[in-house]
């Protein structure tokens, strides 16, 4: 099915993107992904600096700070904030990767390891 979309098919978020570089120039840039698989999506993440740029972005959006959704991956060592919002007629996602920062073990914890 996706090997018959054309690049006519990805118009939607492809528009989305346009709009927000025109209109949001300004804030963190994100990676951007727009894929046949989800032809209708535009998805926008954030790696470097992750939990402060999509931060601006979710207050830029609109987006309910209520409205992210919260986990983990690898093993527990990542974070992984998810927000979706409709922009331009996209399914806008955000999505950003902070590092999980634990604790250095304090020197009790240390010389009992």
């Amino acid at each position: 099915m996706s090997e018959d979309l054309t690049l006519d098919d990805l118009a939607v978020p492809l528009r989305a993107l346009r709009l927000l570089a025109a209109d949001l120039g300004h804030l963190p840039a994100p990676d951007a992904d727009v894929t046949q698989i989800y032809p209708s999506n535009l998805r926008l993440s954030f790696h470097r600096g992750g939990l402060a740029a999509f931060e601006v972005w979710r207050e830029t959006l609109g987006i309910a700070p209520d409205a992210v959704r919260h986990g983990t991956q690898a093993g527990g060592h990542t974070r992984v904030l998810r927000a979706e919002v409709q922009y331009a007629g996209a399914e806008l996602e955000l999505v950003a990767y902070p590092d999980v920062h634990t604790p250095a073990p304090s020197s009790a914890e240390g010389a009992a390891a």
